[in-house]
């Protein structure tokens, strides 16, 4: 009979998932907490201290969750892996040093600017924000083709979960971006750039054309995603699919009436004078309050400028970038 026996790399890679998997559940395990504290904090700061009985029961959970929360880690960082294969990589024995840190570097500011654009906090122009904040952090190798570990930055417990979460929102958004650019409709793509920011795509176009010109290219693994390019080719087809001449941005000028706002939602319908059907967009952070358009400019015929952003042959994404340029 013939026994299969394991190598001691795949016994490391067999250990290293199952310690993934720990602190991935150890880390919603303390976001879960850490929310449910907050809300009940917030429930008793909106109760009276002479509602005694009312209190009663949510002071009896607020004390029960803090002291869950004591007997876990107190800071939980997931960690991603970037493995490279190619020209500057040596199987996983090595990597060229000159290499090795370009690509680190690029990719961390891929990754800060995606963390920025998910915070709807980054712009055309100037420094990203919170950059300092969003730093990665080697910490090891990566088991298998030679590549790096990233822990990402650790949650603060005097924020509220769902913002620290964005850092882990951005890994699964780029491991989305290499995927999708290598398998993915422009459409799918479009979606994800109008989420992040087309400033934030630059980086990662930036971090994927390094590759190119290195004649490598890299697989990214986090929590319980996996993508890695099947070869030079796939990520040099990728690399163009982001490069900002099959990103077309134009301003189109439009005459028509707005048919409906949804403020929170941020999105809006605008009939086009002599035109099928309405135009559907968004409506950027820049203007304050949406809801000016419902009460000063809906079913009105007005003449509106719209930024129209297009990957490839995909449909043309419609946003209102500003009010000063509608005219009636």
């Amino acid at each position: 009979m013939c026994r299969l026996i394991s190598t001691p790399r795949k016994m490391a890679r067999r250990v290293q998932f199952r310690i993934s998997q720990e602190v991935s559940i150890m880390a919603k395990d303390y976001l879960s907490i850490a929310s449910e504290i907050k809300e009940l904090e917030d429930l008793l700061a909106a109760i009276p201290e002479d509602n005694v009985i009312e209190r009663l029961s949510l002071e009896s959970r607020l004390e029960s969750a803090r002291a869950a929360l004591t007997v876990l880690p107190q800071q939980i960082a997931p960690k991603a892996r970037l493995t490279f294969r190619g020209r500057p990589v040596f199987g996983s024995h090595g990597i060229a040093a000159d290499f090795g840190s370009k690509a680190a570097g690029a990719f961390s500011d891929a990754f800060a600017a995606v963390c920025a654009g998910l915070s709807e906090g980054l712009r055309y122009m100037g420094p990203i924000p919170n950059r300092d904040e969003n730093q990665l952090l080697i910490t090891g190798t990566a088991i298998g083709s030679f590549g790096f570990e990233f822990e990402l930055p650790a949650p603060d417990p005097s924020l509220f979960p769902p913002e620290t979460e964005k850092t882990q929102e951005a890994m699964v958004k780029i491991e989305e971006l290499f995927r999708l650019s290598a398998e993915g409709t422009d459409d799918e793509i479009a979606e994800v750039i109008e989420e992040v920011h087309p400033r934030a795509i630059k980086k990662v176009y930036e971090f994927l054309e390094l590759l190119v010109q290195q004649e490598a290219y890299c697989g990214l693994e986090f929590a319980d995603r996996f993508f890695r390019f099947a070869d030079y080719k796939q990520i040099k087809a990728s690399c163009e699919r982001l490069k900002s001449d099959n990103i077309q941005e134009r301003e189109e000028t439009y005459r028509g009436e707005f048919q409906g706002v949804l403020p929170t939602a941020r999105t809006f319908e605008f009939q086009v004078m002599d035109q099928k059907g309405p135009i559907k967009g968004k409506i950027d952070l820049t203007i304050a309050d949406p809801d000016v358009l419902n009460r000063e400019w809906l079913h009105k015929p007005v003449t509106v400028k719209f930024n129209v952003m297009q990957v490839g042959q995909g449909r043309p994404r419609f946003t209102l970038m500003t009010l000063d340029d509608l005219r009636p």
